[in-house]
């Protein structure tokens, strides 16, 4: 089992319910999405990022895949666009 872990800084705070829901919608466009979740910040801390991204996948390849869809290569400008950084964390379990 793979997890996908990505945070993002959001240039305006306005747009965390389009990237939650733009984001949830992959997992019906993306086969080898086991599972996802995505969640808005409310606690609004220095140390905080506004939204985040919980995913699994059966293995590395999965995680490759969905890496590579279409769909989720479509997502990429507009999160490209609303945000003002990313971190990303890749491990097995």
């Amino acid at each position: 089992m793979v997890k996908h872990i990505v945070m993002w800084t959001l240039e305006d705070n306005n747009d965390a319910t389009l990237v939650k829901t733009t984001l949830e919608g992959l997992k019906n466009k993306v086969p080898s999405i086991i599972d996802i979740e995505v969640g808005i910040d409310f606690s609004a801390t220095d140390a905080s990022a506004d939204v985040i991204l919980y995913s699994t996948f059966t293995n590395r390849e999965g995680l490759d895949a969905y890496v590579n869809h279409p769909e989720h290569q479509a997502v990429i400008p507009m999160m490209q666009r609303v945000t003002t950084s990313r971190k990303v964390v890749d491990y097995e379990i």
